[in-house]
């Protein structure tokens, strides 16, 4: 019964591992700094039975969070499954119950109405809770020392939508979180709900509309004053659903829009600029210069998502969708619609992250996964790989324009970085960059630590996995000085 199908993504690197451990004292390889005190989490997906369809996408399993707990030199890991309400139907029944992504209408009947979440996109820290995110549902509230889950999360019952976002943003200098949900009314629907929530967890402003047409945003950007939500087409159709198709599949024929709202305005105060079709997903950063904005966002010609079909029929073409850093800029004094952009690296790579202390303004620092295949690649190793290909990650510096990479090898992958700064004052890029290096040849994970401002000279220490880490989504870094303030 408990047998996956013979499917890429459930085998090799990919086999779900259904396993939540605890290691203490992990092997370091090198010297780890000692000013690293705090946590790095990350989750994804490792569904713990095989698809009730038979087949399904890597984004449709159960969300498992990995904790790095980093004190003094020593590293733990603590993993856990998100106990979200399909994780517990599913292990009470003792097989799947929910069907395909995002797709209500290929559940088993016992399970209709229930929450589908899967927990497994996104892990952030916020008014002293860890919340596992998926933005078809609202927020798991997990325990951020035990990773025990505490359940779904309503912010005392002022979340009106149906969804929320996997990426909200914190404001470094108020504590805010600033948070949407599209869909919010419903599969297929254009609502866009969004959020303030103070630093103690209060929603405090809620505005609504609606984008122009029902589509996947999966991602958005925060500067200073205003808040930018772009639309690209990985649309989303009812009818398809109930065919049992794909919910959302790309429109090579739509053009994009870019929604502006002032941080504190509401729906009237939304304005849409648009340009020709292009891809985007994750946000490196924004920012704002009086009523000029600047979104900084990895752009590809065409789909990235190839599991996401093109509405008519063509081909997925890897050539166009291979996405470099770009910057785009709307005016809010403008008299047109259309918005500028330029790119800023040759770089093909996507996962985009900064020093989160400089989120929402004028910065200088960025990091991204990179694929470069003129590196040595060993096929006999390699060859089995699925999905985006990640080799590398990569430095810009936005003020030189000066780049450097490290190259985890011909035989391994890497997955999401995330920044650590050296300290709560150190400048705007002095830290370290943690990532998870997929070893194929060896079946298991190291973490790496490298210095951000010398990715060239590779990690100053290495943290040895003796077990296997299926590739994840995203993550954060929380300081000792957070966790201090967590009550079991």
């Amino acid at each position: 019964m408990n047998k996956f199908p013979d499917l890429p993504i459930y085998a090799g690197f990919n086999m779900p591992t259904r396993a939540e451990v605890d290691i203490h004292d992990l092997e370091v390889e090198g010297e780890l700094p000692t000013e690293i005190n705090g946590a790095f989490y990350r989750v994804g997906p490792d569904p713990q039975y095989p698809p009730l369809l038979g087949e399904d996408i890597y984004f449709n399993g159960d969300g498992m969070v990995s904790m790095f707990r980093f004190e003094n030199g020593r590293v733990n890991l603590k993993t856990r499954y998100v106990r979200t309400d399909k994780f517990i139907l599913e292990r009470n029944a003792g097989r799947a119950l929910f069907g395909a992504y995002r797709n209500p209408f290929t559940d088993d009947p016992s399970v209709k109405g229930e929450i589908r979440g899967t927990a497994n996109t996104h892990v952030i820290f916020h008014s002293g809770h860890l919340f596992a995110l998926k933005e078809d549902s609202p927020p798991v509230a997990m325990n951020p020392l035990t990773l025990e889950t505490l359940g779904y999360w309503d912010f005392q019952g002022k979340l009106n939508s149906e969804t929320f976002t996997a990426h909200p943003k914190i404001d470094p200098q108020t504590g805010e979180m600033i948070a949407f949900g599209y869909a919010s009314k419903g599969i297929d629907t254009p609502d866009i709900t969004y959020y303030v929530i103070n630093s103690s967890g209060d929603i405090v402003h809620e505005v609504e509309f609606k984008a122009p047409y029902a589509a996947m945003i999966h991602d958005f950007a925060v500067t200073r004053d205003y808040v930018i939500f772009p639309v690209v087409p990985i649309m989303s159709s009812l009818e398809r659903a109930k065919e049992g198709k794909p919910t959302f599949g790309w429109d090579a024929t739509k053009e994009i829009y870019l929604g502006v709202l002032p941080r504190k305005g509401d729906a009237r105060d939304v304005r849409w600029f648009k340009g020709p079709n292009q891809f985007a997903s994750h946000v490196m950063n924004a920012f704002n210069d009086g009523t000029k904005i600047h979104l900084d966002i990895p752009v590809a010609e065409g789909n990235m998502f190839p599991f996401f079909p093109d509405v008519h029929g063509a081909p997925f073409d890897p050539i166009k969708a291979a996405s470099r850093l770009t910057r785009w800029t709307m005016d809010m004094e403008s008299s047109t619609s259309t918005f500028s952009h330029s790119q800023l690296t040759n770089m093909v790579g996507e996962f985009p992250r900064i020093d989160d202390r400089y989120a929402m303004e004028h910065y200088r620092h960025g990091f991204l996964c990179v694929t470069d295949r003129s590196l040595p690649i060993d096929n006999n190793v390699m060859g089995s790989i699925t999905g985006m290909f990640i080799n590398c990650l990569g430095h810009i510096d936005l003020s030189t324009g000066k780049e450097e990479r490290y190259f985890c090898g011909p035989k391994s992958t890497l997955q999401e970085p995330t920044f650590i700064p050296k300290s709560d004052n150190a400048a705007e890029g002095e830290g370290y960059l943690v990532a998870l290096v997929n070893r194929y040849d060896e079946m298991r994970s190291d973490l790496v630590v490298l210095d951000a401002q010398h990715l060239d000279d590779g990690p100053v220490a290495t943290v040895k996995l003796p077990l296997r880490l299926r590739q994840g989504l995203h993550g954060s870094w929380v300081p000792e000085s957070q966790l201090k303030t967590v009550t079991v």
